[in-house]
């Protein structure tokens, strides 16, 4: 007991909820580190696909799950400049950054890798939330109608 004794002992209970901001952080967290491994297998020369199970019901009714790949599109597109535009996406829509732009340039996919993880750790810190929750809030409004 004198081991026990050294530690400062509480009585605590783990919340099984999520805040619903929370929630969207780490959905838009999720996407975010999908596109950096999407840029970097394409800098690689490679391609990159999302894995995920999907279940589907046989003839005789039994149910059987698949491992099928799903494409992921990338959020960035060259310019005219031959640099590299990058939006950010909330579901179907885009994010704006700051209230007077919508999209990080950079020069090649090594800055944009750099870019994606910045955004990264600025979503994780509650940087954009104001702008998730917009974006989220619009989203919601479309599947009202």
């Amino acid at each position: 007991m004198a081991v026990l004794a050294t530690l400062k002992l509480v009585n605590a209970k783990k919340s099984n909820s999520i805040s619903p901001t929370q929630l969207r952080r780490n959905k838009l967290s999720r996407k975010l580190w999908e596109q950096i491994e999407l840029a970097k297998a394409v800098a690689a020369g490679g391609q990159y696909s999302k894995r995920r199970f999907k279940t589907f019901k046989g003839a005789d009714g039994s149910r059987a799950s698949v491992e099928v790949e799903t494409v992921v599109r990338q959020w960035w597109w060259a310019q005219a400049n031959g640099r590299l535009a990058l939006s950010v996406r909330y579901g179907t829509r885009v994010i704006a950054l700051t209230p007077k732009s919508n999209a990080v340039e950079c020069a090649d996919l090594t800055e944009l890798t750099a870019a994606l993880t910045t955004i990264r750790q600025a979503v994780d810190a509650g940087e954009l939330d104001s702008q998730i929750e917009a974006a989220s809030a619009t989203l919601r409004d479309g599947f009202k109608k």
